[in-house]
């Protein structure tokens, strides 16, 4: 999975679409990313003791096929190339512009 935490992301699919957000937990065994106030659920909290019941949204997971990372140069949705360097460190560059992606 190419997408990490804290990435700038565009949402490409499903009823969030165009929106974005950054990626605030990544799950690559699901292949499912959490991204700030994207893909809200209504979470119902039940009253305890004196603090009143409430329903406060949840961000849900969202599929990581439907979500692609903004480039930092063109600030536009981007897919990402790994590639390695002269000492074999790998590091992601963005297809469009060519940018390293932090």
């Amino acid at each position: 999975m190419k997408i990490r935490k804290e990435d700038k992301v565009i949402v490409i699919a499903g009823k969030d679409k165009g929106k974005t957000g950054t990626v605030v937990k990544a799950m690559p065994k699901e292949n499912k990313v959490i991204v700030e106030g994207v893909n809200l659920a209504k979470k119902h909290i039940k009253r305890r003791n004196k603090v009143p019941g409430q329903i406060v949204e949840k961000a849900m997971p969202i599929d990581v096929s439907n979500v692609a990372l903004i480039d930092p140069k063109t600030k536009k949705p981007t897919r990402v190339r790994l590639e390695k360097d002269k000492k074999g460190n790998i590091k992601r560059i963005a297809v469009k512009s060519g940018s390293v992606i932090k």
